[in-house]
């Protein structure tokens, strides 16, 4: 499959992918990741292995986009929960120090 990474264009395999990362240990997975036999890869990992390319180079989108048209399984960043809203009478308890009774 041909695809562009940071304005270059490469052909890329499934089995290509896999070749090249074999051997490969994992770097800790802060965010993005990629799952690639059964490693979780990080995204710029990959990408700079695949590429040659030094990871500020490109963008964590570009490989992810391309890892997924290859059929490999990609995780993205949990979106953050929702802050808990809190009424104004639970917050007037909480100030006055007494138990919110139901």
């Amino acid at each position: 499959m041909r695809c562009v990474i940071a304005r270059f264009p490469f052909d890329l395999t499934k089995g290509g992918v896999l070749e090249s990362m074999k051997g490969i240990r994992p770097e800790p997975v802060t965010g993005e990741s990629v799952i690639i036999g059964r490693r979780h890869y990080p995204v710029k990992q990959i990408g700079q292995v695949i590429t040659r390319q030094d990871p500020r180079d490109f963008s964590g989108a570009e490989v992810l986009r391309a890892m997924a048209r290859l059929g490999f399984t990609c995780r993205t960043l949990p979106e953050p929960a929702p802050a808990p809203v809190e009424s104004p009478l639970q917050r007037a308890s909480a100030l006055l120090g007494a138990p919110l009774s139901v």
